[in-house]
Formats: C-alpha cells, sequence, structure tokens
C-alpha cells in the first residue's frame, strides 16, 4: 500500500469545518422539497457539481450563493438535527477522530426557533450522530464552535450563547464572514469578557485581509487559533529562500504556537493561495509554524480531509510523518483540556504506528 491508499485509514482531526458548507446534496434536495425552496439542480450528482463550479468560479456573488441554498434548508430543528447527525457520520466514515464543527446560530432562526433552541437542535444531531458512528466502528467526538457573523451587530448576544452552552456541546467562539472593513475591534468588550471566562476563540482571519487582521485577532481577540491564517507571509521576507526573515507578527505567531487553521482546497477557490504546491502551509510548516490541516466547506470545495492530505502527499510533497505532526498540532490546539488533548495525542501517535507499520509490512511482503 503506498501512503495515498493509506491516507483514508489515518486518524484525523478537524479544527475547521462549516456545518453549512458540509451538507449532503441529497440532504439538501430532499430539505428543500420540504420547505418549497427552489435549488440550481435536482440531481444529486448535479447538484454537488454546481456546488463545486459555483465556488471555483471567482465570482465572490455565486461563492455567496451557494450558503443561501444551504441555509435555507436549516431553519428547523428537525433540519439541524438532521444536517448535524450526518455531518459527524461523513466525518467518522472518513477517519475524523476528534472535530470542532463551527456555524452562526443567528442565520437559523427564520422558522421561529430561538437562539438556545438552534444549539440545542444542532446538539442532539451531534449525540446522535457519534452514537450511530460508534455503532459502524467508528469513535469520534464533536463540538460546536458558536461562531458570530462580522457585518451583524450581535456579538455580545451570541457570545453569550456560547457561554450559555458551554458545559453542553460548545467548545469555543468565532467570528466570521467579510473580513476587510469588520475587524475584531468592532467590539472589544466581547474579547474582553470571553478572555475573563476562560473561553476559547478562534477568529477568521488572515485570509481576505492581511497582516493587520491577524494582529487584531491574537492581541486584542485573544484567539488561541487562526482561522485560515495564510497571509501570515506578508510579515515574513525571503519566504523562498534559504534565510527568511520573520517580522514581529509572525514571530509572536510562532513563537506562541498560534495553530493556523489551514484550508489549501478552499485558499485556492477564494484566491489567498494559488496551487497546493506552492500553498504557503508547507513553508510554514518547514518553519516550525502549528499548521494544522482542514476542510472549511466540504461541499463547497468538493473536499474531504483525506482529499487534503492526498493533495498535500502528490502536490506538495508531504509524507506521513509531515501528516502525523500536523495532526497531532490539531491536537494540541484543541478546545479541550489538558488531559483530554494527551490522550488524543497518544491515540493519534499509536494509530499511525500501527499503520504504518502495517503498510510496510505488506510492502515488504
Amino acid at each position: 500500500m503506498t501512503l495515498l491508499d493509506t491516507i483514508p485509514t489515518l486518524p484525523k482531526v478537524v479544527l475547521h469545518d462549516h456545518l453549512d458548507g458540509g451538507l449532503r446534496p441529497e440532504t439538501i434536495i430532499d430539505l428543500a422539497a420540504q420547505v418549497g425552496h427552489t435549488l440550481p439542480a435536482t440531481d444529486p450528482a448535479a447538484l454537488k457539481a454546481w456546488f463545486v463550479e459555483s465556488a471555483d468560479s471567482g465570482s465572490l456573488e455565486r461563492y455567496l450563493e451557494t450558503f443561501d441554498h444551504t441555509i435555507a434548508v436549516m431553519q428547523t430543528a428537525p433540519a439541524l438535527t438532521r444536517v448535524a447527525r450526518e455531518a459527524v457520520m461523513d466525518l467518522a466514515a472518513d477517519g475524523v477522530i476528534y472535530a470542532e464543527s463551527r456555524w452562526a446560530p443567528e442565520q437559523h432562526l427564520r422558522g421561529g426557533l430561538t437562539l438556545d433552541e438552534a444549539v440545542e437542535a444542532v446538539q442532539r444531531g451531534f449525540a446522535e450522530g457519534v452514537d450511530l458512528a460508534a455503532r459502524e466502528g467508528h469513535s469520534i467526538e464533536v463540538g460546536q464552535l458558536v461562531t458570530a457573523m462580522r457585518h451583524a451587530d450581535r456579538w455580545d448576544e451570541i457570545a453569550d450563547l456560547a457561554l450559555r452552552h458551554r458545559d453542553k456541546g460548545v467548545y469555543g467562539f468565532d467570528i466570521a464572514g467579510a473580513e476587510a472593513g469588520f475587524m475584531p475591534d468592532r467590539f472589544p468588550q466581547v474579547w474582553r469578557r470571553l478572555n475573563d471566562e476562560n473561553f476559547p476563540v478562534t477568529i477568521h482571519a488572515g485570509e481576505a485581509a492581511g497582516a493587520e487582521s491577524i494582529a487584531q485577532a491574537v492581541h486584542l481577540g485573544q484567539a488561541q487559533r487562526v482561522g485560515h491564517g495564510v497571509r501570515i507571509i506578508d510579515d515574513i521576507t525571503g519566504l523562498d529562500t534559504d534565510t527568511p526573515v520573520l517580522g514581529r507578527l509572525a514571530n509572536w505567531v510562532r513563537d506562541n504556537q498560534i495553530a493556523l487553521e489551514m484550508c489549501p482546497c478552499s485558499n485556492l477557490q477564494t484566491g489567498a493561495a494559488q496551487s497546493i504546491a506552492s500553498h504557503p502551509i508547507t513553508r510554514l510548516r518547514d518553519l516550525d509554524f502549528a499548521v494544522t490541516i482542514n476542510t472549511d466547506n466540504r461541499l463547497m470545495s468538493g473536499t474531504s480531509m483525506s482529499h487534503e492530505m492526498r493533495l498535500l502527499v502528490s502536490e506538495a510533497g508531504w509524507d506521513i510523518h509531515d501528516l502525523l505532526n500536523a495532526t497531532l498540532v490539531a491536537a494540541w490546539s484543541t478546545f479541550t483540556h489538558h488531559d483530554a488533548r494527551l490522550a488524543l495525542g497518544e491515540r493519534i501517535i499509536t494509530a499511525f504506528e500501527e499503520i504504518h507499520d502495517g503498510s510496510e509490512q505488506e510492502n515488504e511482503s
């Protein structure tokens, strides 16, 4: 077996996966029929292709339209529970053993749900998905990351929501949406509150905007992780030389091992990277930044954790040790406590060793 053959069986940790970006096409069609929502296609294969093509189009309008359709069918408690349940099962089938799934409850209230009811519906789905995955032989832990939309003015309210559910399935807080023009300093009191409450934070930054966005995320927002973070390279000179020079922000991010939730396929679609081979994740890995591999939006990018890993191996020269190290960085950057991180890391190391040893024995035979 080659490494590419082995990848689906490797244990995986995903920290940046959007619930509304990972629906099954069949589920979208079914739910849309129930609520009378018109879709661009009603054949699962054609609809799946439409999502990927729209996200690849280079048109921001078409990219955003894809979420209009997924969010439209996620407006009732049963729909949210189903989508959450299926997301867990799909991730588990891909070898994911730990996931933090982010979503913005404020976008799912058109059917009359309250914010708390929406969070509870998703949590039911996650619990059901974990149980069903276990019956199929997969062990997975999944937590919610509650997201506030950057362009809206509900950051305080959504932070309170996250805190209310912190011991009931919500692992952390995030902001997402239009990055440029909607920096963390819009509502500085939110970050003080979350920090005072000892509550974990990740912030989308360094994708559509540059180093200033990352600086606000890690300093004002006190984010333990940065969503994407690709533009940290703007603070590094001579990146393609043997002697790159890190600026003060880049040094801060690396020195503090602030995890970068990198999403290679998605970054190609948004123009944050030009190819997998040249994606900053590899150079940043070589410079000892805390890089992690993620999916972002599995439906829109036509991707999975296995697909992201395969591309890094086949196009960027990663080997099994690189995949192991990135997975361990992700495990150590989860929004769980110290002992849980250690146990997750040990589980990953053991599984990688067993799979790697088994592959070598098969190759020798």
